[in-house]
C-alpha cells in the first residue's frame, strides 16, 4: 500500500512540474516552433520591443481527488483551476513565460496549466 501511495505522489508531482519546468525550458524557443507546440494562440500583443502571446486554457481542470459513495454521493477534495499561458517574445524568441488564472487544483498552483504546454516539453526533450 505505501508503495501504491508513493507512485501516486511520484506522479501527481511531475505533472505539477511540467509548466515550472516549461517556464525555463521554453525560453530561447524560435516563435514558429513556440506555435507548432502549443497551436495558435487565442491573443496576440504588439510591444515596442516584440510582442506578447497567450493561450487560455478557460475550461475548468479538475483535480484528481473525487470521492463517490452511495446514493450518488460525491465528495471533491480537488481545487478546480484555468490558465492562461503568457509567453513574451524578443527578436522572434521566447524571453519569459507566464502563468495567469485561478489555477487551485489539487496537484499544485499550475496544474491547470499542464495541457497547454505539454507538447512543448515533449518538443524540447525530443531535441
Amino acid at each position: 500500500m505505501r508503495i501504491k501511495a508513493l507512485v501516486c505522489l511520484l506522479v501527481l508531482s511531475a505533472c505539477a512540474n511540467v509548466p515550472l519546468q516549461a517556464k525555463r525550458d521554453l525560453v530561447g524557443m524560435a516563435r514558429s516552433d513556440l506555435i507548432a507546440c502549443a497551436g495558435v494562440p487565442d491573443n496576440v500583443a504588439s510591444l515596442p520591443d516584440g510582442e506578447v502571446l497567450q493561450w487560455r486554457q478557460d475550461q475548468q481542470v479538475q483535480g484528481p481527488l473525487t470521492l463517490k459513495g452511495p446514493m450518488s454521493l460525491e465528495l471533491d477534495l480537488s481545487g478546480h483551476g484555468t490558465c492562461h499561458f503568457v509567453a513574451r517574445l524578443r527578436q522572434g524568441r521566447v524571453a519569459q513565460v507566464e502563468y495567469t488564472g485561478p489555477s487551485g487544483t489539487l496537484v499544485g498552483p499550475y496544474s491547470a496549466c499542464r495541457p497547454l504546454v505539454l507538447a512543448c516539453e515533449r518538443y524540447i526533450r525530443k531535441g
